[in-house]
């Protein structure tokens, strides 16, 4: 019998990642709660740096083979080895992703079937109690065939992009076999719960922030011309970077004096650049690539307004809270969000920031100068923005409730 503490392997897309500061703080916090971790991460990281709070993380990390027939030779081990310890379980595994594999097309699913293998065999000698994973793609694949190898129970946290793009049997099926589920919006756990036609409860947990730390960076100023509004995100199309750029036209059209900053990297980088002169905002834009986040903190500094554009995107694919909204409205940088998804759970118009509709440069426009210059407003928002995320995204006490969920599910 093993006497080890019982471990929680954690199934991760990459680690560490520069825009997934909510996972590595949610590590960090289990650990602290007490919980031993192992991660498991599908691929090594892709920058070349990282925030410092993962500097804290004590866990473990094994990297599973990211490219299937360049590493078809590091795979064929771990598979045989996995085959000859719990033989029923490989083979009912493989057979749920040959079912899979014919309702999707997709040769993915199999390198998903070989990494879990290679996940079991690498976790023999820990005494892995339960696995988690992030995202309910990828990770969740690769989580919900290793639990079908070794026995041990798998949930999942779903997130944005991985449920709205994701196909919805497929998704089910996940859901089904997991021991729980828990997503991080109301919306979110709304769609899901929809989605299984009410046969599974599924946990809502905001992802939550630290608090102490933003409340320590407090910005504190009256704005001037020119207004200094920034945005931190992944340029993607569900970020509605184009509008933001279409509202600030409308602004330097009408003479209104500001500076924009864009924080942040993505596919789309090369087309809002393009946009930028194409709309003549050159003099007014900065685009500020990727940032740590002791950067971003100085920028938010000078920062009079936040705002985001967020919008469903042709794939689908939807924000569910970004956590920036969260921390921009404790460091008392004033918000304005769009009405999608989960941001108006955070977000109350007029009340802890600005709600605009989505594609709307317009009203988008007018929001932006109104966040500026209506002292009052400012005055009534800001206070009652730390209040809000005091009492519904305090991460120590999101992380609790997250712990108390896994500890009254699993073995951990």
């Amino acid at each position: 019998m093993n006497t080890a503490k019982p471990v929680m392997g954690m199934v991760l897309k990459g680690y560490p990642r520069i825009s997934e500061t909510f996972i590595s703080n949610e590590i960090r916090l289990l650990e602290e709660e007490g919980l031993t971790v192992h991660i498991f991460s599908m691929r090594a990281p892709r920058e070349n740096f990282t925030h410092k709070s993962v500097q804290a993380i004590k866990a473990r990390v094994t990297y599973l083979p990211s490219e299937f027939w360049a590493n078809l030779h590091r795979f064929l081990w771990p598979n045989l080895s996995a085959a000859i310890l719990h033989p029923g379980g490989y083979a009912r595994s493989f057979a749920l992703a040959c079912r899979r594999f014919m309702r999707n097309r997709n040769f993915l699913t199999f390198k998903h079937f070989f990494q879990a293998a290679y996940l079991v065999h690498h976790a023999r000698d820990l005494n892995m109690a339960h696995l988690h994973a992030h995202f309910a793609h990828s990770p969740t694949s690769v989580a919900m065939f290793a639990s079908e190898i070794c026995g041990v129970p798998f949930s999942f946290t779903a997130h944005a992009k991985d449920i709205y793009t994701s196909d919805a049997a497929q998704l089910a099926e996940k859901i089904d076999k997991a021991r729980f589920v828990v997503t991080c919006t109301k919306y979110n756990k709304a769609f899901l719960e929809n989605l299984v036609g009410g046969r599974r409860e599924i946990h809502c947990v905001y992802h939550g922030i630290d608090l102490e730390l933003f409340f320590a960076h407090a910005v504190e100023h009256t704005p001037q011309p020119p207004y200094t509004f920034l945005t931190i995100a992944r340029i993607v199309e569900k970020k509605g970077i184009p509008d933001i750029l279409a509202a600030l036209a409308v602004l330097a059209r009408e003479g209104f004096p500001f500076r924009y900053v864009l924080i942040g990297s993505g596919d789309d980088k090369e087309a809002v650049r393009a946009r930028v002169r194409e709309l003549g905002l050159e003099n007014h834009v900065e685009l500020a690539g990727t940032m740590t986040h002791e950067q971003v903190l100085e920028r938010f500094q000078h920062a009079d307004c936040f705002v985001l554009g967020c919008k469903v995107a042709s794939s689908g694919d939807r924000d569910g809270i970004p956590n920036v909204i969260a921390e921009s409205m404790a460091l008392g940088v004033p918000v304005i969000g769009t009405r999608v998804s989960g941001i108006p759970e955070l977000v109350d118009h007029e009340e802890t920031g600005l709600l605009v509709d989505a594609a709307n440069p317009r009203e988008l426009a007018d929001a932006l100068k109104r966040i500026v210059t209506d002292l009052p407003l400012r005055q009534r928002v800001i206070p009652a923005a730390r209040q809000r995320v005091t009492d519904v995204f305090d991460n120590r006490k999101l992380i609790r409730e997250l712990v108390a969920l896994y500890r009254d599910l699993t073995r951990l």
